[in-house]
């Protein structure tokens, strides 16, 4: 995928496509994992961001949508 210095792959979100971090996590290798995406176009992009502070972009769409789903009980078989 392509790859930059994380705050030149932002600003290129923001600019580009109006993408904003909606989210993010911890993935293996501590590799940060984000997900960008655009309340009015809906298209998105999830990067992720190695240590050295190189951010890859590893998928991107339409479509997207906030949700907000209540976390499964726990011992319910979720």
């Amino acid at each position: 995928g392509a790859c930059a210095p994380r705050d030149m792959v932002v600003q290129r979100l923001a600019d580009a496509y109006g993408e904003t971090r909606q989210s993010v996590g911890l993935g293996a290798n501590n590799m940060v994992v984000e997900v960008f995406a655009s309340g009015t176009s809906g298209s998105w992009t999830i990067t992720v961001t190695g240590s050295d502070g190189v951010t890859c972009l590893v998928a991107s769409g339409q479509a997207y949508e906030a949700t907000a789903e209540t976390e499964p009980k726990p011992g319910k078989g979720a």
